[in-house]
């Protein structure tokens, strides 16, 4: 924007007292989410040596690693659960928008807001039924099938670890739409959907 006298941009506003609280807290969640895609990322590189190195060793020795296949499975699992909360946060998710497109801008938040408590919702459920199955399976001992066989409970536990950071994620969208913030935080399908309501500007 610029300011009348022609001085160039006029600086911004500063941000209520309720708001800066909102995006401090947004600043550690988002490091939570970082962390947790960072993890994902060194897991998924991981499966790829493991795959490549399953090709060689079959086709080049004809030497079958049939473990791979096996660990390759946990590792998607992790990558998956680790990465959705990110992923969330910068509005990158595959959406569906022949109606959302549609809409105005405050219907296009609105729409962002209810999405965000779909998936609060959902976060609920994995964090709940996720850690009753690691009990379970930890209480009886249940190992993984397959050729490498490892307890149970410690695959099951990304279903709670992912769920928390996604319901993290989902209430920090929440509090930045609550203190007129973006939805998402980065420029993704969700960021263009949740962009606050803004005043016309010259």
């Amino acid at each position: 924007m610029i300011d009348p006298a022609g001085q160039g941009a006029a600086p911004k506003p500063p941000r209520p007292a309720l708001a800066r609280v909102v995006m401090a807290v947004d600043t550690v969640v988002n490091a939570l989410c970082w962390l947790g895609l960072g993890v994902s990322a060194l897991v998924l590189f991981a499966a790829l040596l493991m795959i490549v190195y399953s090709v060689v060793m079959r086709y080049g020795f004809n030497v079958p690693q049939v473990w791979v296949d096996d660990l390759v499975g946990f590792a998607l699992v992790a990558v998956v659960m680790l990465s959705a909360a990110s992923v969330m946060r910068r509005g990158e998710h595959i959406g569906v928008d022949l109606l959302t497109n549609r809409l105005g801008r405050r219907g296009r938040r609105v729409a962002s807001i209810w999405a965000l408590i779909a998936v609060l919702v959902t976060a609920a459920f994995l964090i709940y039924e996720g850690w009753e199955t690691v009990i379970f399976s930890k209480m009886l001992g249940i190992l993984t099938h397959g050729y490498i066989e490892v307890p149970m409970y410690m695959v099951q536990m990304l279903l709670p670890i992912g769920g928390v950071l996604l319901a993290l994620a989902a209430l920090m969208g929440l509090a930045r739409a609550a203190v007129g913030e973006p939805v998402a935080t980065g420029g993704g399908h969700g960021h263009q959907q949740s962009a606050p309501e803004r005043g016309p500007q010259p």
